[in-house]
């Protein structure tokens, strides 16, 4: 049912982006703008001089065309540029790269930083950086800068049609709560912790309807406590099963909250993407999918403290052969996989045809035991 949700949303943005008269000539795909974090960032970071969340250096960009290092976090290419092509559409450019008076502003945008959470706290240690409050706020600059080039009406109508994609939280856990040193990890429980992020991103949610968010697709977590950074805490190299657990929690609070939202907000249609299972299929059956090694980073920086592929690291002779890329972030090979299975959940939306289902709830995934 959680595919059925997705189709439906991604549908209807397609939809509804071709049947924006008033708005800019459409795309194959819809108007797309990302929000979320060093998974998302397509080189936000690279414009803020003081970050320390920053991948413009090798080996990132390895597989990139030209083996460039744009600033993602990875050795080419991210999901969400996948998902781009999928769609016929170029992958949208970071926020920090275009200018407020250029026609860049009537397109997608990507507004994802690396560090960044739902909670303002989270990520303060990288010292510059987008929060999601901050990503927002951009969102807000580039909706005025659409409507001083195509009048308020056109520009209401073309954000209403938009594709809003979220992909946020895995900070708060890996970079605030899981973190010793981090006061929320001290003064929350898991239960408490998890009210505090629901409140926080109902209350970022809204603020993006009010601008005229209506298409909006949140990921869930993956299982964080399979990624490498995390394994190297168990004592065995097996999966975190509690940090696991709390992935799950989290992603039946954000499917309660978006269910709610879309039952109480007029036109409001907000579904779940399951990453969790998608990410977990690549971890438990990494051969089904053309990989030997899901356990271990091909940077082999799986630290404590966990690690970026630094230049004066050694990556695997096979980049094709490991699901991740670094400590926390997936590989090239690995985010085409997962956009293909997250595509495979949506046949409607990706032949571009009219997906029926409604939006329907869907049971949060259970904790997969892992290798």
């Amino acid at each position: 049912m959680a595919a059925q949700a997705l189709a439906a949303v991604v549908a209807i943005a397609v939809l509804a982006q071709s049947a924006a008269a008033a708005a800019p000539p459409p795309a194959k795909g819809p108007v797309t703008y990302v929000f979320g974090d060093s998974m998302s960032d397509v080189g936000n970071n690279n414009y803020f001089p003081l970050s320390l969340a920053k991948s413009n250096y090798p080996w990132y960009g390895i597989d990139y065309p030209n083996g460039v290092a744009t600033g993602r976090f990875t050795n080419g290419r991210t999901i969400g540029d996948y998902m781009a092509d999928k769609f016929g559409v170029p992958s949208p450019p970071p926020f920090l790269s275009l200018s407020m008076v250029d026609d860049d502003v009537l397109g997608g945008v990507n507004f994802a930083s690396g560090g960044a959470g739902i909670l303002n706290e989270t990520g303060v240690y990288f010292v510059q950086y987008f929060s999601f409050d901050q990503q927002i706020s951009c969102f807000e600059m580039v909706k005025k800068a659409m409507i001083a080039k195509i009048g308020k009406e056109a520009a209401e109508v073309a954000v209403n049609a938009a594709l809003f994609q979220i992909g946020l939280g895995s900070n708060d856990y890996i970079n605030n709560f899981l973190q010793p040193f981090m006061a929320d990890g001290q003064t929350y429980t898991h239960d408490t912790f998890i009210r505090l992020l629901i409140t926080t991103l109902d209350r970022q949610l809204k603020r993006l309807y009010g601008l005229g968010a209506r298409k909006v697709v949140f990921n869930s977590l993956p299982p964080l406590g399979c990624i490498p950074s995390q394994r190297v805490h168990s004592g065995n190299g097996k999966c975190l099963d509690h940090v696991n657990g709390y992935a799950v929690e989290f992603n039946a609070a954000a499917k309660k909250l978006l269910d709610g939202m879309n039952a109480k907000l007029p036109g409001a249609r907000m579904a779940l993407a399951d990453c969790y299972s998608v990410v977990m299929e690549l971890i438990v059956h990494p051969e089904k999918h053309g990989f030997t090694t899901a356990h271990t980073s091909c940077c082999n920086v799986d630290t404590t403290v966990g690690g970026l592929c630094l230049p004066n690291s050694r990556p695997c002779s096979d980049r094709k052969a490991f699901v991740f890329w670094d400590a926390y972030h997936t590989s090239d090979a690995a985010n085409r996989v997962i956009a293909d299975l997250l595509w495979d959940a949506m046949p409607s939306a990706g032949s571009g045809g009219a997906a029926t289902t409604p939006l329907a709830a869907s049971p949060a995934p259970s904790p997969s035991r892992a290798p």
